[in-house]
Protein backbone atom coordinates (compact mmCIF):
# COMPACT_ATOMS: atom_id res chain seq x y z
CA UNK A 1 0.00 0.00 0.00
CA UNK A 2 2.57 2.72 1.43
CA UNK A 3 4.42 1.81 -2.43
CA UNK A 4 1.58 2.65 -4.02
CA UNK A 5 1.16 5.82 -2.30
CA UNK A 6 4.37 6.84 -2.83
CA UNK A 7 4.29 6.06 -7.04
CA UNK A 8 0.90 8.36 -6.54
CA UNK A 9 2.49 11.32 -4.26
CA UNK A 10 5.80 11.50 -6.53
CA UNK A 11 3.49 11.36 -9.73
CA UNK A 12 1.31 14.79 -8.34
CA UNK A 13 4.36 16.40 -7.79
CA UNK A 14 5.76 15.74 -10.67
CA UNK A 15 2.26 17.06 -11.75
CA UNK A 16 2.01 20.06 -10.12
CA UNK A 17 5.88 21.11 -10.95
CA UNK A 18 5.90 20.33 -14.35
CA UNK A 19 2.73 22.30 -15.35
CA UNK A 20 4.26 25.25 -12.91
CA UNK A 21 7.38 25.23 -15.09
CA UNK A 22 5.46 24.78 -18.64
CA UNK A 23 3.35 27.49 -17.43
CA UNK A 24 6.47 29.55 -16.39
CA UNK A 25 8.37 28.86 -20.24
CA UNK A 26 5.11 29.52 -21.77
CA UNK A 27 4.17 32.90 -20.35
CA UNK A 28 7.93 34.13 -20.35
CA UNK A 29 6.93 37.54 -21.82
CA UNK A 30 4.68 38.60 -18.79
CA UNK A 31 6.23 41.02 -15.95
CA UNK A 32 8.90 39.03 -13.81
CA UNK A 33 11.83 39.58 -11.64
CA UNK A 34 13.90 39.82 -14.53
CA UNK A 35 11.71 41.96 -16.57
CA UNK A 36 9.64 44.03 -14.07
CA UNK A 37 7.54 45.50 -17.34
CA UNK A 38 7.24 42.21 -19.05
CA UNK A 39 8.75 42.31 -22.61
CA UNK A 40 7.21 42.17 -26.04
CA UNK A 41 6.73 39.20 -27.88
CA UNK A 42 8.66 38.47 -30.91
CA UNK A 43 5.71 37.46 -32.83
CA UNK A 44 4.32 40.92 -32.90
CA UNK A 45 4.43 43.41 -35.78
CA UNK A 46 7.65 45.66 -35.64
CA UNK A 47 4.94 48.45 -34.82
CA UNK A 48 4.31 47.15 -31.41
CA UNK A 49 7.54 48.53 -30.41
CA UNK A 50 6.03 52.09 -31.09
CA UNK A 51 5.53 52.40 -27.17
CA UNK A 52 8.93 50.54 -26.48
CA UNK A 53 10.66 53.82 -24.89
CA UNK A 54 7.64 54.97 -22.52
CA UNK A 55 7.87 51.35 -20.85
CA UNK A 56 8.61 51.21 -16.90
CA UNK A 57 7.86 54.32 -14.73
CA UNK A 58 7.75 58.10 -15.09
CA UNK A 59 7.33 60.76 -12.76
CA UNK A 60 4.69 63.33 -14.24
CA UNK A 61 3.02 66.73 -13.94
CA UNK A 62 -0.55 66.86 -14.89
CA UNK A 63 -2.51 69.88 -15.60
CA UNK A 64 -6.49 70.17 -17.06
CA UNK A 65 -8.14 73.42 -18.47
CA UNK A 66 -10.77 74.72 -15.63
CA UNK A 67 -12.96 76.63 -18.25
CA UNK A 68 -11.67 78.69 -21.86
CA UNK A 69 -9.11 80.94 -19.64
CA UNK A 70 -8.04 78.59 -16.75
CA UNK A 71 -5.66 75.80 -16.56
CA UNK A 72 -6.10 74.21 -12.91
CA UNK A 73 -2.88 73.26 -10.56
CA UNK A 74 -0.26 71.01 -11.57
CA UNK A 75 -0.59 67.46 -10.13
CA UNK A 76 1.88 64.89 -9.42
CA UNK A 77 1.34 61.76 -10.82
CA UNK A 78 3.45 58.46 -11.25
CA UNK A 79 2.78 56.81 -14.94
CA UNK A 80 3.52 53.05 -15.51
CA UNK A 81 3.48 50.98 -18.59
CA UNK A 82 3.95 47.55 -18.81
CA UNK A 83 3.76 44.65 -21.21
CA UNK A 84 0.74 42.01 -20.69
CA UNK A 85 -0.91 39.41 -22.20
CA UNK A 86 2.30 37.44 -22.24
CA UNK A 87 3.78 40.26 -24.19
CA UNK A 88 1.08 40.81 -26.69
CA UNK A 89 -0.27 43.89 -25.42
CA UNK A 90 0.59 47.24 -23.35
CA UNK A 91 -1.14 47.92 -19.77
CA UNK A 92 -0.79 51.52 -18.46
CA UNK A 93 -1.97 53.13 -15.03
CA UNK A 94 -1.75 56.76 -13.65
CA UNK A 95 -1.76 57.00 -10.07
CA UNK A 96 -2.37 60.89 -8.95
CA UNK A 97 -1.69 62.87 -6.07
CA UNK A 98 -5.73 64.07 -6.27
CA UNK A 99 -6.37 60.75 -6.05
CA UNK A 100 -8.26 60.61 -9.37
CA UNK A 101 -6.04 57.70 -11.07
CA UNK A 102 -6.94 56.38 -14.81
CA UNK A 103 -5.51 53.67 -16.77
CA UNK A 104 -5.67 52.24 -20.40
CA UNK A 105 -5.26 49.08 -22.21
CA UNK A 106 -3.09 49.62 -25.51
CA UNK A 107 -3.40 46.67 -28.57
CA UNK A 108 -2.13 46.68 -31.62
CA UNK A 109 -3.86 44.95 -34.43
CA UNK A 110 -2.22 44.05 -37.55
CA UNK A 111 -5.17 43.91 -39.71
CA UNK A 112 -5.94 47.07 -39.67
CA UNK A 113 -2.34 48.72 -38.89
CA UNK A 114 -3.44 50.48 -36.10
CA UNK A 115 -3.31 50.73 -32.69
CA UNK A 116 -6.57 50.42 -30.36
CA UNK A 117 -6.95 51.76 -26.55
CA UNK A 118 -9.43 51.30 -24.35
CA UNK A 119 -9.49 54.07 -21.51
CA UNK A 120 -11.04 53.53 -17.90
CA UNK A 121 -10.89 55.85 -14.87
CA UNK A 122 -11.32 56.04 -11.00
CA UNK A 123 -13.27 59.44 -11.40
CA UNK A 124 -15.72 58.43 -13.63
CA UNK A 125 -16.34 54.45 -13.91
CA UNK A 126 -18.11 53.71 -17.04
CA UNK A 127 -19.60 50.32 -17.73
CA UNK A 128 -18.58 50.57 -21.35
CA UNK A 129 -14.84 51.83 -22.27
CA UNK A 130 -14.06 54.37 -24.75
CA UNK A 131 -11.49 53.45 -27.31
CA UNK A 132 -9.20 55.52 -29.33
CA UNK A 133 -7.45 54.66 -32.56
CA UNK A 134 -4.28 55.81 -33.93
CA UNK A 135 -0.56 55.10 -35.15
CA UNK A 136 2.54 56.74 -34.87
CA UNK A 137 3.31 59.43 -37.29
CA UNK A 138 6.01 60.51 -39.96
CA UNK A 139 7.72 63.06 -36.93
CA UNK A 140 7.76 59.98 -34.22
CA UNK A 141 4.47 61.38 -32.31
CA UNK A 142 1.20 59.10 -31.21
CA UNK A 143 -1.74 59.95 -32.34
CA UNK A 144 -4.65 58.59 -31.71
CA UNK A 145 -8.66 59.95 -32.29
CA UNK A 146 -11.88 59.86 -30.78
CA UNK A 147 -15.07 61.26 -32.06
CA UNK A 148 -16.54 63.68 -30.26
CA UNK A 149 -18.77 66.17 -30.52
CA UNK A 150 -18.42 69.84 -29.00
CA UNK A 151 -20.26 70.78 -25.65
CA UNK A 152 -21.96 73.30 -28.88
CA UNK A 153 -22.67 69.97 -30.72
CA UNK A 154 -20.11 70.84 -33.64
CA UNK A 155 -18.94 67.27 -34.79
CA UNK A 156 -15.25 66.65 -34.34
CA UNK A 157 -12.30 64.60 -32.24
CA UNK A 158 -10.62 64.43 -28.98
CA UNK A 159 -6.77 63.86 -30.35
CA UNK A 160 -4.20 62.80 -27.89
CA UNK A 161 -0.84 63.05 -28.79
CA UNK A 162 2.54 61.32 -27.33
CA UNK A 163 5.20 63.84 -28.60
CA UNK A 164 9.04 64.18 -27.76
CA UNK A 165 9.07 60.41 -26.73
CA UNK A 166 12.56 58.96 -25.51
CA UNK A 167 13.89 56.90 -23.33
CA UNK A 168 13.99 59.94 -21.02
CA UNK A 169 10.48 60.99 -21.14
CA UNK A 170 7.78 62.10 -23.22
CA UNK A 171 5.00 64.92 -23.14
CA UNK A 172 1.38 64.09 -23.33
CA UNK A 173 -1.40 66.50 -24.76
CA UNK A 174 -5.39 65.98 -24.74
CA UNK A 175 -7.46 68.43 -27.69
CA UNK A 176 -10.66 68.41 -28.93
CA UNK A 177 -10.22 69.47 -32.50
CA UNK A 178 -12.48 69.76 -35.24
CA UNK A 179 -13.14 66.86 -38.68
CA UNK A 180 -10.53 69.26 -40.64
CA UNK A 181 -8.34 70.08 -37.88
CA UNK A 182 -8.33 73.62 -38.18
CA UNK A 183 -9.40 74.29 -34.65
CA UNK A 184 -8.15 72.79 -31.70
CA UNK A 185 -9.02 73.15 -28.01
CA UNK A 186 -6.08 71.80 -25.73
CA UNK A 187 -7.69 70.25 -22.39
CA UNK A 188 -5.09 68.53 -20.72
CA UNK A 189 -1.12 68.40 -20.74
CA UNK A 190 1.32 66.49 -19.08
CA UNK A 191 5.07 65.81 -19.14
CA UNK A 192 6.90 62.95 -17.76
CA UNK A 193 10.46 62.52 -17.05
CA UNK A 194 11.33 58.56 -16.63
CA UNK A 195 12.31 57.18 -13.68
CA UNK A 196 13.22 53.38 -14.54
Amino acid sequence: MYKYFKIIFTLMLFAFFGSAAVAQHTYIYEPSYKYPFGAPHPDMPEAFLDYAPLIGECDCKSVARIDQNTWGDTVAMTWRFKYIMNGMAIQDETLKADGAHSGSIRQYVADSARWYVHYYSSSKPSPILGAWEGNMNEEGNMVLYREQAAPNGMEGFYKIVFSDISEKGFNWLGQWVSTDESFSYPTWKIFCKKRR
